[in-house]
């Protein structure tokens, strides 16, 4: 897998609770880094950026609760393909099931899985190496009553939480956590756990369509794919990368670097829409642009930073890209 992300969704989510919670949304969201023109794109953001929102958001709510309450200010869950898998299929049980195969649409945090015993049941995310973060925590409560609400409207309100278990150690006071999520939670647990009555797994969903059920289970396995191109496209990059200093970048050497025979990389690339020259291009355009708006490198080091051979390519490589010259770019940049 390359890069962790999460699917523009979650963004969206985020900036809606954080609207309805009545807090200013475009200083948490200039905080985070994050641009109100990203709402309207279905781009997936890297997981690193739920760093920089949780520490915007807790930084300017001034509250050290900000993911339980940003979490009761949560829309529903609707509209997407993994709700619609969800609501066609017979019972909870397989809906959740369907849910759980397909989560990575939501989030590369995701790694939940059901775990069914004799009395009782539970929602697992698994253990984490990084429990005390401070992302883990405001994520995993924002996330939970999503979970919740969610449930609660797939059942209509006959899903009941019994107790929650958090991976984290500090957390709300337990009467806070009641007011929520309407049941117990204990914190410092190895895993972060949602416990239910296996019964609700049986309840049959009023919205079961099997016709609709093989069209969105097989919208879900496109998605899927899509996504394992994009890992693909992340893959490349980070070669590119690797071995652009060296002047030995070519189809063949970041193909050995992936571990890909290089006449099917080329027509995995061309799947996911692009192709390794045009990777390479972009990467060199940005790295450039980067180097000179934000350091001091001669134009000759940038030269051999990129990868270009002589000078005069370069050049014209960047003024086709920009349709400035480098010190053009530097100067307006810099100025």
């Amino acid at each position: 897998m390359g890069q962790l992300t999460d699917a523009s969704i979650v963004l969206r989510l985020g900036y809606q609770a954080i609207r309805r919670s009545g807090l200013p949304t475009e200083e948490i969201l200039t905080k985070a880094g994050v641009a109100l023109n990203q709402m309207e794109t279905n781009e997936r953001t890297p997981l690193s950026a739920q760093y920089a929102f949780w520490v915007a958001a807790e930084e300017v709510s001034r509250d050290p609760d900000i993911g339980l309450h940003l979490g009761e200010n949560l829309p529903l869950y609707r509209g997407q393909v993994i709700e619609h898998l969800f609501i066609s299929s017979e019972n909870f049980g397989e809906g959740l099931k369907r849910a759980l195969a397909y989560q990575r649409l939501i989030s590369d945090a995701f790694h939940a899985k059901l775990v069914v015993e004799d009395d009782r049941c539970y929602l697992t995310n698994g253990e984490q190496p990084w429990a005390e973060n401070l992302v883990n925590r405001h994520f995993s409560e924002c996330a939970m009553s999503g979970i919740l609400r969610f449930f609660k409207f797939i059942t209509e309100g006959r899903f009941e939480p019994i107790y929650i278990d958090f991976n984290f150690s500090k957390g709300a006071f337990d009467d806070e956590y009641f007011r929520v999520y309407e049941c117990p939670v204990s914190l410092g647990q190895k895993e972060t756990r949602l416990y239910f009555d296996p019964s609700i797994l049986a309840y049959p969903l009023w919205q079961a369509e099997p016709e609709l059920l093989q069209l969105h289970e097989q919208l879900a396995i496109e998605k899927l794919q899509e996504l394992a191109r994009y890992d693909l496209v992340g893959e490349v990059r980070r070669a590119i990368g690797s071995t652009l200093e060296s002047g030995e970048t070519t189809l063949e050497t970041v193909a050995s670097q992936v571990s890909i025979p290089p006449r099917r990389l080329r027509t995995q690339l061309s799947e996911a829409n692009t192709s390794f020259q045009q990777i390479l291009s972009d990467y060199r355009c940005r790295l450039a642009k980067k180097l000179l708006a934000n350091t001091a490198e001669s134009v000759e080091r940038i030269v051999y930073l990129t990868g270009f051979s002589e000078p005069s390519t370069f050049y014209r490589a960047f003024k086709r890209w920009t349709n400035e010259t480098p010190v053009e770019y530097r100067k307006r940049k810099q100025r």
